[in-house]
């Protein structure tokens, strides 16, 4: 009891330490409304804090038009050229299989397996002792018969002269000259044996009979070879010059035709078979005499020198084949060409340094440009870098280096 009495308030003329104490609820009110406010600006409703207002301003900056760096290149004459571009196929202009033409022992094959030789260059060499001796006797029989020749010539100049006198029988004459006759009949053969051992010994030394590459042996030296072996010493292909054979659509046929007939030269290019790197260049030389059907297609043989030995038999190539030059065609990098919704379109930059899509009809590509048809004119600009960034009306900042 004590204690709550000593807790009331005093009454009348209390002391200052006993004053009663009054409450003043406005402070927590004011409190109450600034942290509502905050919470307000914060949650993006509607309000008068500094929030609001820095998020307006800035909506409103984001709103204000800026311009767009772009590199741009004009519309300009250049060449082009209108190309066919196919996968074809490396073939030899020969392949040969190389053979002995006598029976014999290999002795040795004096070149390296996949070396480029020349035409004349030995290849093998079968034993030729057999053949030198068969030489020799075909030149001792061809020495005898001609002796024998030689005599019987001195006796029918003799019996002539004793038949003009009547001191032989005519027969015996006649005789003579039939002996003379063949004896020369046996000389022709025995010269004609010489050439045949001459040959023979010829053919033991096998050689190249064009220059190009020799593949893998197909038999080691000390094998007895034989002309009817079916696999050969080695096959050898000609590489310089090369060919490639390739197909194109029945469509571009008489284009290519129109110019043969013409005497003009159609240029071929051979890439590799992703189109990146130029491995020759070369012409075209021939057509097939007949269109596939079952593809519509034709197949075309072009030639190449083939210096640089970029092209071997066998390999795929993609190739590349002018149809037609155009001199002064209207055109622009293609890295200025987009495809979307319109198709495909440009980014125009017009005199007051806004951009428009225009979608101009476009034609051959060749070498990083492609042909303006129509739509453009000379010296239009169109954007080639900075187009992500870009839409129709932009303002942009032309940064050509």
């Amino acid at each position: 009891m004590k204690k709550l009495d000593d807790r009331a308030p005093a009454s009348g003329g209390a002391s200052a330490r006993g004053r009663p104490q009054t409450f003043h609820p406005w402070p927590i009110v004011l409190a109450f409304a600034a942290g509502t406010g905050m919470i307000s600006a914060c949650s993006g409703s509607p309000g008068t804090s500094i929030a609001t207002h820095a998020a307006s301003d800035a909506g409103k900056a984001a709103r204000s038009p800026h311009r767009v760096a772009v590199t741009v290149q004009p519309v300009a004459a250049w060449p082009m050229r209108r190309t066919l571009s196919e996968l074809g196929t490396v073939t030899a202009r020969r392949t040969i299989v190389v053979r002995t033409l006598v029976d014999g022992r290999l002795l040795r094959m004096p070149f390296r397996e996949g070396q480029l030789v020349h035409a004349g260059d030995l290849l093998a060499q079968v034993d030729p002792r057999p053949f030198a001796a068969a030489l020799a006797n075909a030149k001792a029989q061809f020495e005898r018969d001609d002796a024998q020749l030689q005599e019987a010539r001195r006796d029918l100049a003799r019996y002539r002269r004793l038949v003009a006198e009547d001191s032989i029988p005519r027969q015996q004459f006649d005789t003579q000259n039939a002996l003379v006759r063949q004896l020369g009949g046996t000389l022709r053969a025995d010269l004609a044996q010489i050439r045949i051992a001459q040959l023979n010994l010829g053919y033991a030394r096998i050689t190249a009979p064009v220059s190009g590459r020799v593949g893998l042996r197909q038999v080691d030296p000390g094998n007895v070879v034989h002309p009817g072996d079916a696999t050969g010493i080695v096959v050898l292909t000609q590489v310089q010059p090369i060919d490639v054979t390739f197909a194109i659509p029945q469509d571009d046929l008489p284009a290519v035709l129109q110019r043969m007939r013409a005497g003009q030269t159609m240029p071929v290019e051979a890439y590799g078979r992703d189109g990146s790197a130029l491995l020759a260049r070369g012409v075209l030389t021939a057509t097939d005499s007949q269109i596939d059907p079952t593809t519509g297609t034709i197949k075309l043989k072009a030639s190449f020198a083939n210096h640089d030995q970029m092209l071997f038999p066998g390999q795929f190539v993609s190739v590349r084949l002018e149809l037609e030059t155009i001199r002064d065609a209207r055109s622009i990098p293609t890295a200025a060409v987009q495809h979307g919704a319109p198709g495909a379109y440009v980014y125009q930059v017009l005199p007051d340094d806004t951009v428009a899509i225009r979608t101009p009809r476009f034609g051959i590509t060749d070498d990083g440009r492609i042909q303006v048809v129509d739509g453009l004119a000379l010296g239009d600009k169109v954007v080639i870098e900075g187009i992500d960034r870009l839409r129709n009306g932009a303002k942009v900042e032309i940064v050509n280096k």
